[in-house]
């Protein structure tokens, strides 16, 4: 399902990345959402479609997510 606010995403995303990152997480899981409406793994693929997003501009060091 799409996410109409950062405050709906799942709280893996929530606790882990800052606002900004979840802005992209959020914008990009639900265009392809919408892109993939007739594939039966759409939620799957959204997933992976907006950790793909995130990773382009945020890197994970020492556990915390930074800026590229």
């Amino acid at each position: 399902m799409p996410y109409a606010c950062n405050e709906d995403l799942p709280p893996r995303v929530r606790e882990h990345l800052p606002p900004h990152a979840q802005d992209i997480f959020r914008e990009a899981f639900n265009h392809a959402w919408h892109a993939y409406a007739e594939d039966g793994r759409r939620e799957e693929i959204a997933f992976r479609v907006a950790w793909a997003a995130v990773k382009k501009q945020y890197e994970k060091i020492d556990g915390q997510w930074a800026a590229r």
